[in-house]
């Protein structure tokens, strides 16, 4: 069975979150039900979701979010610690064992950018770990910030240590750092 006009990915993903317009999720309701193969996939979009649904909640993964993922979150009880950075601020944060996760609210110029890359570096005890890059990372340039959600997990049993974050935002001309951020944790 195949859909001669298949829902795309993107309209299904935003049903799912109920980020769509009335007459818009109207319509796509209406194709999603009458279509065997469309709503097949929107099945496995709902496995998927309660699957990260399932592994956020256990603390399993850290990931940059939307502000509408965290609203999610709290929405199904996890309790969140939030810290609001300007670029250039530290904040010194913790995540109590009776927390589910900490939210790093990164405010940022985000007018125009198309493409934002997160760069990650751990220092512990003096010593900086190697830099990670994240490639094309969610935001909503119109908010103004970008979100991040570390995994408690491994939050929780590490020792005290600071996360030095820097958004790049990538485009045709290259790259321009446009924040740099610091979170000073302490368990």
């Amino acid at each position: 069975m195949s859909c001669p006009s298949p829902l795309p990915f993107e309209s299904l993903l935003a049903w799912w979150l109920g980020e769509l317009p009335e007459a818009e999720q109207a319509a796509l309701e209406e194709h999603l039900f009458a279509c065997a193969h469309c709503a097949r996939r929107g099945e496995e979009l709902a496995a998927l979701a309660g699957g990260v649904r399932a592994a956020v909640r256990s603390g399993a993964v850290g990931l940059m979010a939307s502000a509408r993922f965290v609203e999610r979150m709290r929405e199904a009880g996890l309790r969140l610690r939030e810290y609001r950075l300007a670029p250039g601020e530290t904040v010194n944060c913790t995540l109590r064992a009776d927390e589910d996760a900490v939210v790093g609210r990164m405010r940022a110029p985000l007018a125009g950018v198309t493409r934002l890359d997160v760069l990650q570096r751990l220092e512990v005890g003096g010593v900086e770990g190697p830099e990670v890059r994240v490639e094309d990372v969610p935001f909503d340039p119109a908010s103004g910030e970008v979100l991040l959600v570390p995994m408690p997990t491994a939050l929780k049993k590490m020792p005290a240590h600071t996360m030095r974050v820097r958004l790049v935002a990538v485009g045709p001309a290259g790259e321009a750092a446009i924040g740099d951020y610091a979170f000073a944790h302490t368990p």
